[in-house]
């Protein structure tokens, strides 16, 4: 079973891309997963920097990182994933994960 963290785009979004979050972790879950989501984590959303600083201590306790479509254009998605990426976690696509794939390093 893997520690996942999901990452995904949050600012500027509808509802801060929450349903988005909550639809993934539900099905990752459903696979057997334990994932931590920023949706969770920062329910009152709050300053960029406190959530960041929340989330990236969260992100520290995984082994997995899972990305939603769109993390690309966020700047605290793109921060996740390059700070996962130096550690030598494992990045992978969360649709790929939800579909029995995602076991490459890669994005």
């Amino acid at each position: 079973m893997k520690r996942i963290y999901l990452i995904g785009p949050m600012t500027g979004l509808p509802d801060l891309n929450f349903p988005a979050f909550a639809t993934m972790t539900e099905s990752l879950r459903a696979g057997g997963h334990t994932v931590i989501s920023p949706a969770e984590l920062n329910p009152d959303g709050g300053s960029w920097n406190d959530c960041m600083r929340r989330d990236i201590a969260a992100l520290m306790e995984c082994d997995t990182v899972a990305t939603l479509p769109g993390w690309e254009h966020s700047k605290g998605a793109r921060l996740e994933v390059l700070i996962a990426e130096r550690l030598g976690m494992t990045v992978v696509n969360a649709h790929d994960l939800v579909r029995g794939v995602g076991d490459s390093n890669q994005v």
